[in-house]
């Protein structure tokens, strides 16, 4: 027996907004960055020492009461140059010091001023080098700065001002920072110079879109790769010239413990103590190395070429 029409058809209520759905997975770029980036297990790994590392810096200080200029226990035999033990885990120095936490101690000197100078490097190059790209009038001034800047070795700049404006940790800084951002806004002048007359960017124009607008929404996102990777190499970089000027004794004071003072100060024990050499220029090789990995990675993750 045939079916009758309405017994063979359903009426479908009209859903207005079925067509503007899209059929496909949701995609988050951030989630795929972060997908991409613990895929590397030795990146992994190197996070995992990075922020033990941080955490002891930043931490174990605040415990250990740590006078870089204390010798209070210098008359005491029992407590001086003490190799590593279950007591004194990197040993102690000639003061009676726990190496464990003059390490410590100049750890976080030494990092604290990388990541600030990274910071104060890359908002102000950014913020310059964006203008910069578009900016003629700009152009011709802030390349005759450059120039000037790239000519003249950057360690030099850096000691010299040391020496005008004298010992401390915020002289110290200024110094590094004062001509370290040129490089950096003259690598995203580059950059950006390269995209801003690209098809969408001129339409955005066209169209009366801000400036400002233009760089934030349009140019800068797809510049987070390389960002991320002069980051990567710029925080160790910064440390490093931290290290090398207390190592001469150039920038920090005397009572201020940093890895390149604590190196510095123990480089003579390098034969007869060599546990208070190695440690420190160890602890500085293993942050120095989980940096670059981990920004390197990162930088790799952050790559949307590396999401197709």
């Amino acid at each position: 027996m045939q079916k009758t029409a309405d017994e063979r058809f359903q009426f479908v209520k009209l859903d207005a907004l079925a067509s503007e759905r899209i059929d496909a997975p949701r995609y988050s770029y951030w989630n795929s960055v972060w997908r991409k980036f613990i895929s590397n297990k030795v990146a992994v790994t190197m996070l995992v020492v990075l922020a033990l590392t941080l955490l002891m810096s930043f931490i174990q200080p605040m415990f250990s009461g740590y006078d870089f200029m204390d010798t209070s226990n210098i008359n005491d035999i029992g407590a001086r140059y003490q190799w590593p033990s279950f007591q004194y885990w990197f040993g102690t120095d000639g003061n009676g010091h726990s190496l464990f936490d003059a390490v410590w101690a100049g750890a976080k000197t030494s990092l604290s001023i990388g990541l600030l100078a990274t910071l104060f490097t890359f908002v102000v190059g950014i913020t310059v080098g964006a203008v910069w790209g578009y900016s003629k009038h700009l152009d011709r001034i802030m390349i005759e700065v450059y120039n000037v800047v790239s000519n003249v070795p950057y360690i030099l700049i850096v000691i010299v001002i040391s020496y005008a404006m004298g010992s401390g940790f915020w002289n110290l800084l200024f110094a590094m920072c004062i001509t370290s951002w040129v490089g950096t806004a003259y690598s995203i002048r580059i950059q950006v110079m390269i995209m801003r007359d690209r098809e969408y960017n001129l339409a955005s124009q066209t169209l009366g879109t801000p400036l400002p607008r233009v760089i934030q929404k349009n140019i800068l996102p797809y510049l987070i790769s390389v960002i991320v990777t002069q980051m990567s190499r710029s925080l160790p970089a910064f440390i490093s010239s931290e290290v090398f000027l207390s190592y001469i004794g150039v920038g920090l004071g005397a009572n201020i413990p940093s890895l390149g003072r604590i190196i510095s100060t123990y480089t003579s024990s390098m034969t007869t103590h060599p546990y208070l050499f190695w440690i420190p220029v160890g602890v500085l090789a293993l942050v120095s190395v989980s940096l670059y990995i981990v920004g390197q990675t990162l930088a790799d993750a952050s790559d949307p070429r590396t999401h197709m």
